[in-house]
């Protein structure tokens, strides 16, 4: 039976909105929130595409995301004072002979920096994150793996359902995730592929690492990826008493002191004879949550 044309044109104008909202979104997912088959999806895409209302890409549809989302470069600069600073707490959670995922995104990137300042090897690094895995190959007895999947130039950064299935071949010891806000139900970040792609990560880590400063504190994203109690631990600039105050749950147990080893999350300050930086913002100190 043929479906009257005026509910296909509401089904692509739905589809339209729905990529314009969240910019990414892959085709089984299109499949869920549309309630329709994987062929009429992709005819869908095929139609809106020829009419120049999104841009496609293999195994889902960007929607002008790389174009329209800060890049790389412009978000280089951000917050620049509080990512150094939690990159050089971040390293110290490295360990030789480890194998580490490296997340896309700038305060990652800062990581990589403040390794190559203070190398732990021999390691293994697998990144979606072309400026890390760049970096890090240069440093001798690294190993850099990146991960399969659609190269968005502005962000620099591999995503998508390939990407999905290469991460499927590593486990690893630690995950070095970003994030684009947080807030008492959780972390979220802002596009769908990529909490997907952190997703698999989750699954396939021993620990993990959030890397996440201040300025996205008390903030939403529009996709949601974990609640607390799957965050091993947190590294930020914003001080134990505001993320008390912000409502965030992390317990007393869950705080270990520096250095040392604990399954959960972990509450370390910088110690106070640590290399101090001027201030960008008025939180001082590197909180390990």
């Amino acid at each position: 039976m043929k479906v009257p044309f005026h509910i296909v044109q509401a089904r692509r104008e739905r589809l339209a909105q729905l990529l314009g909202q969240h910019h990414y979104l892959p085709v089984k997912e299109l499949c869920r929130r549309l309630g329709v088959s994987e062929a009429t999806a992709r005819r869908d895409l095929a139609a809106l595409a020829g009419e120049k209302k999104i841009k496609r890409t293999h195994g889902g549809a960007l929607s002008e995301f790389n174009d329209r989302f800060p890049s790389f470069r412009e978000r280089q600069g951000r917050a620049a004072l509080a990512k150094a600073k939690i990159a050089r707490a971040t390293v110290a959670l490295m360990e030789s002979h480890g194998t580490y995922f490296l997340d896309s995104g700038t305060t990652i990137y800062a990581v990589a920096e403040a390794f190559c300042n203070h190398p732990v090897t021999p390691v293994t690094v697998v990144t979606s994150n072309l400026p890390v895995a760049e970096m890090l190959a240069a440093i001798p007895d690294v190993q850099v793996f990146m991960v399969a999947g659609q190269l968005l130039h502005l962000q620099s950064t591999l995503l998508g359902e390939t990407a999905q299935r290469s991460l499927e071949f590593w486990k690893f010891d630690t995950a070095f995730l970003s994030a684009e806000a947080m807030n008492p139900a959780g972390v979220w970040n802002s596009q769908a592929a990529i909490v997907d792609q952190q997703r698999v990560v989750l699954e396939r880590s021993k620990r993990t690492v959030f890397c996440i400063d201040g300025s996205k504190l008390n903030r939403e994203a529009p996709h949601f990826l974990v609640p607390w109690d799957r965050v091993d631990v947190l590294v930020t600039d914003v001080s134990a008493e505001r993320i008390e105050k912000a409502g965030i749950p992390l317990k007393d147990q869950q705080r270990a002191p520096m250095g040392g080893r604990h399954p959960a999350a972990q509450a370390v300050a910088v110690p106070e004879n640590a290399p101090a930086a001027p201030a960008e913002t008025d939180e001082m100190p590197i909180h390990i949550l």
